[in-house]
């Protein structure tokens, strides 16, 4: 924290979080509302939360490839401060069209579309920045730290977002978009960040293949970021939490803030205890018992019909989920060389779309299907057994004991030039 760019960082990261789950959550809730007041029942609102998640993932899935030079390319903050303003639009327009009582399904879907894109190119500026702030000897701490603001910004987004959706509908939008605002100031303050010039292919279209095929010949890294893709794309709970809160739990605007704050919570205790307590050993058994732990709970949440046993399943959800994410972005970053850590990040931010947005789209079309409290069950399940078959798949994953990057990886960074910024 004696860094002034990683503060500044790590600002910009919060508010755009709260912004942006706060903004999600009221999407997902007028998506699912507004077709149960038109006429639907519960399976079909939830095909339209379907279509919400593909229509933000189908622009990543695109896009991903070809942001994560961008990213490598051009300035990290100048794109980050682009991505960010464009979210601003986004909310100030949903903001404007709910006060006016004009907000319809389409103007939902069209602003999923351009969220889709904007994360496209937000996620690896923002990834593939935070790494160049900080000397790689801290950088789980650093990782640890801005996990807490991503998933503080989760707890704190969602809460925001229900409640002052109960007091006036446009008011988390218009908060949303003050948010929006605050990161790009805050983004502006990071002053010059040292990187590495890309090397390999000088081709765009060479430079992207050469991204990918690092991310497929290594297996750590594939294996990490794919066990994520699985298992968050079958176990896609958060996904359901409009029918639940609906017709389920019946707890409306106020319970669906709860249930979407609950996993935040968990995630937040544990990143918080990694940022003093730093993991160091026996770290891919534990990525792996780790997502275990995130199927179990899962389940037991499509069970539940009370909201003390749902929030505590959630809770034990999102703790273990930061356990995997803390455990899989710190062996992400710190064995890819800097030159390719933004199309790395790309392939992960990849992944992470097809687990959340994908996720949400298949979780909703197998509750339209199934009903939301069985594919949340079944979903869970799935996580269980991709434990088993990717612990078989990439067995350098049950084999990973430290964080430690390849030697070649170790000192790409003069560490002079990071320790320049510590006032």
């Amino acid at each position: 924290m004696r860094i002034h760019n990683f503060r500044a960082y790590l600002v910009a990261r919060f508010t755009m979080m709260v912004g942006q789950y706060a903004m999600m959550l009221i999407i997902g809730w007028q998506t699912y509302t507004l077709a149960r007041q038109g006429g639907m029942d519960e399976f079909g609102a939830s095909g339209r939360l379907a279509l919400i998640g593909l229509l933000q993932f189908l622009p990543l899935f695109v896009l991903s490839p070809f942001s994560g030079l961008v990213a490598d390319r051009f300035d990290r903050k100048t794109v980050s401060r682009m991505t960010i303003g464009l979210q601003f639009v986004c909310a100030a327009t949903l903001a404007w069209l709910t006060w006016t009582d004009a907000i319809a399904l389409r103007w939902l879907f069209v602003v999923a579309i351009l969220l889709g894109v904007v994360r496209a190119f937000n996620g690896p500026a923002l990834s593939a920045l935070a790494p160049n702030l900080v000397p790689k000897a801290i950088l789980p701490n650093a990782i640890a730290l801005s996990s807490i603001a991503w998933q503080t910004g989760m707890i704190v987004g969602p809460a925001i977002g229900g409640y002052a959706y109960d007091a006036e509908p446009a008011l988390p939008y218009a908060i949303a978009a003050a948010l929006f605002l605050f990161g790009i100031l805050a983004i502006t303050t990071i002053g010059k960040v040292p990187r590495s010039p890309i090397t390999g292919a000088q081709r765009p279209i060479g430079q992207v293949i050469d991204g990918w095929r690092y991310v497929i010949h290594n297996r750590m890294v594939l294996g990490a970021i794919t066990l994520d893709l699985m298992a968050v794309f079958l176990a896609g709970a958060t996904a359901l939490f409009s029918p639940f809160a609906y017709d389920i739990l019946e707890v409306g605007e106020t319970g669906l803030a709860q249930l979407a704050a609950a996993p935040a919570v968990g995630a937040a205790v544990t990143a918080i205890w990694f940022s003093f307590r730093p993991l160091k050993t026996n770290v891919g058994p534990k990525m792996l018992w780790a997502v275990v732990a995130f199927g179990v709970a899962t389940v037991v949440f499509g069970f539940s019909r009370t909201m003390p046993l749902s929030l505590a399943a959630l809770f034990v959800v999102g703790a273990a989920d930061m356990f995997s994410v803390y455990i899989r972005q710190s062996l992400v970053q710190l064995h890819t060389p800097d030159d390719k850590r933004g199309r790395v990040s790309s392939a992960s931010l990849l992944t992470i779309s097809a687990s959340n947005e994908g996720g949400d789209a298949f979780s909703g079309f197998l509750a339209s299907l199934l009903g939301p409290a069985t594919a949340v069950i079944a979903g869970g399940i799935g996580a269980i057994v991709t434990v088993g078959l990717w612990a078989r798949l990439f067995p350098v994953l049950r084999h990973t004991r430290t964080f430690d990057p390849p030697a070649a990886l170790r000192d790409e960074i003069p560490e002079e030039k990071l320790q320049e910024q510590v006032p």
